[in-house]
């Protein structure tokens, strides 16, 4: 039986205000920030710890500021740098000076780039203690949820290669965050990990380097979130990555077309709340 709650359920949570879990448990949030072409997830834990993983381009940091501060959030327990991409790191530096972060986890490659520098010049400013991420690693942020590290860098191995992808687990409910990992790492991770999980985070904004059919096939997604912008210059997504999501039979949401996009979970069942409608979209050409 497929576990997803549809996002059209919203108009019964509005209409009738009782809890769709019935008993009240604690909830794990999981929010796809729209920051346009590049990545930023926030990870509300049951226990109120928060983890922010990548913050979009350089500009996009105002965004992501805006996005925590709406949330009344003060302080970020890890952030997560999944690689050195700009689209990626840029909008972390105002992050870091917004709110207080606790620890970083890095990949430990460098890139000779004025984001990168900006990035590594704040941590050592702040003196923010961060790690390097290792692959097979658990983190423990909250005891209530599973952390582990499927991907990270290795000698000779490109920015994209040398993504840290995660799943995160709470209770029955996973989230594999695939970053901008490239097919190659795809065929690994099948051989090494147990990947099916309800939620991917299709990899590299659902670029022709990743999302392979067999990999979708072992992950067994219900629910699929691409990360990009409408307009971007990559062709992000490909046709062939959209096929393969269809194939497997899992619901798209794109940041491009439903905006923010936050997925609650009780650890049984979850919940896809779209910030608006592919309806939102359209609008009618003067007479």
């Amino acid at each position: 039986m497929r576990k997803l709650v549809h996002s059209f359920v919203m108009i019964c949570i509005l209409l009738f205000p009782i809890s769709i879990y019935g008993e009240a448990k604690d909830e794990m949030r999981v929010h796809f920030i729209n920051v346009g072409q590049g990545d930023s997830i926030l990870i509300q834990t049951p226990q109120d710890k928060t983890i922010l993983i990548d913050g979009g381009r350089p500009e996009a940091g105002k965004k992501v500021v805006s996005y925590l501060e709406k949330l009344h959030i003060k302080k970020i327990d890890l952030l997560v740098a999944t690689h050195p991409d700009y689209d990626h790191i840029g909008g972390l530096v105002k992050v870091m000076r917004a709110v207080e972060v606790k620890q970083i986890l890095d990949t430990g490659k460098i890139h000779f780039t004025k984001a990168f520098a900006r990035y590594v010049n704040e941590i050592r400013k702040q003196g923010i203690p961060t790690s390097i991420a290792k692959e097979s690693q658990n983190i423990i942020v909250d005891p209530e949820v599973k952390i582990k590290v499927l991907n990270a860098h290795r000698k000779n191995k490109n920015n994209n290669e040398s993504s840290i992808a995660l799943q995160v687990s709470y209770e029955d409910i996973d989230f594999l965050l695939m970053s901008d990992v490239e097919i190659e790492q795809e065929e690994k991770l099948l051989k090494k990990y147990q990947l099916e999980s309800e939620i991917i985070k299709v990899a590299h904004h659902g670029s022709d380097t990743s999302t392979s059919f067999k990999f979708l096939h072992a992950v067994k997604p219900q629910v699929a979130i691409l990360t990009y912008s409408v307009k971007n210059d990559y062709g992000h997504p490909v046709e062939r990555v959209i096929e393969n999501l269809d194939r497997v039979d899992a619901d798209v949401y794109s940041t491009a077309v439903y905006g923010d996009v936050v997925i609650t979970t009780d650890g049984e069942d979850f919940l896809v709340l779209p910030d608006r409608s592919p309806l939102d979209n359209i609008r009618e050409k003067p007479a």
